[in-house]
């Protein structure tokens, strides 16, 4: 069983950066790609980044030269680094895994963290 936990959220004024991690942890399993997701009070659950065992990377345009996602295969761990926030980033980050084990492939969430953007 694996589990993801967020960390890193909280309040920022716009222009701001705030640095997300995600840390798996348990036994019996291995994380091809892992991606931070989000949702905004009312909105749709959108793809922020994605990122690849191999470290192959897709963002969202929408926060395309601003964020920044890596991992840390060793540690487990994932991160965004999150500059230039600006007050529609505010959210509910995500993170997911797809999670290999004798039970199968399938995609794994975190419980999520808060960021707020505003002054």
């Amino acid at each position: 069983q694996v589990q993801l936990v967020e960390s890193g959220g909280g309040l920022v004024q716009p222009g701001g950066s705030l640095r997300l991690s995600c840390k798996a942890s348990g036994s019996g399993f291995s994380i091809s790609a892992m991606a931070w997701y989000r949702q905004a009070p009312g909105k749709q659950r959108e793809l922020v980044a994605r990122i690849t065992n191999a470290d192959r990377i897709n963002y969202a345009d929408s926060v395309k030269g601003r964020f920044t996602i890596s991992r840390d295969n060793a540690k487990n761990t994932m991160y965004l680094q999150m500059n230039s926030l600006k007050p529609e980033d505010t959210a509910v980050y995500y993170c997911n895994a797809d999670v290999i084990s004798l039970g199968g492939r399938r995609g794994s969430w975190g419980p999520g963290t808060q960021v707020y953007v505003s002054s």
